[in-house]
């Protein structure tokens, strides 16, 4: 199972080793998809993590108790399709192939593709597509 989960941390925690501590005790794949974090400065953390759900479910509880907020993401972008036009400018930039044009010239998302890299924000040419995180 994957999840993208959005962590902030407190200035106290940003020198610690939250995603070893995640590897080690959980089993769990990171991915790291986005960091900001300076040393006793605020942080956040944007991460694919991929595991068992249970485990996955635990570290969750792990990261609160020790006072990271977490976040869990359902997708990174939204499309706004009042406001697409379906020209496909953002699939020809995805490389991913999160971004697919459909047998009806629709745009189609999917989700679990998604690597947060925001090519297809700047690539829009009527800014249907917004960044969650």
């Amino acid at each position: 199972m994957k999840k993208l989960l959005l962590l902030s941390f407190p200035t106290n925690l940003t020198g610690e080793p939250i995603t070893y501590t995640l590897i080690k005790n959980y089993d769990l794949k990171i991915n790291i998809l986005r960091a900001s974090i300076d040393y006793n400065i605020e942080g956040s953390l944007f991460l694919e993590v991929d595991g068992l759900e249970e485990k996955i479910n635990l570290s969750i509880e792990y990261l609160k108790i020790v006072g990271v907020k977490v976040k869990v993401i359902k997708t990174a972008i939204t499309i706004n399709e009042d406001e697409c036009v379906n020209c496909g400018a953002c699939t020809s930039i995805c490389e991913v192939g999160a971004l697919t044009m459909s047998d009806d010239w629709k745009i189609s998302f999917h989700k679990d593709r998604c690597l947060d890299c925001k090519l297809c924000i700047k690539a829009c040419p009527v800014r249907a597509i917004a960044s969650i995180v």
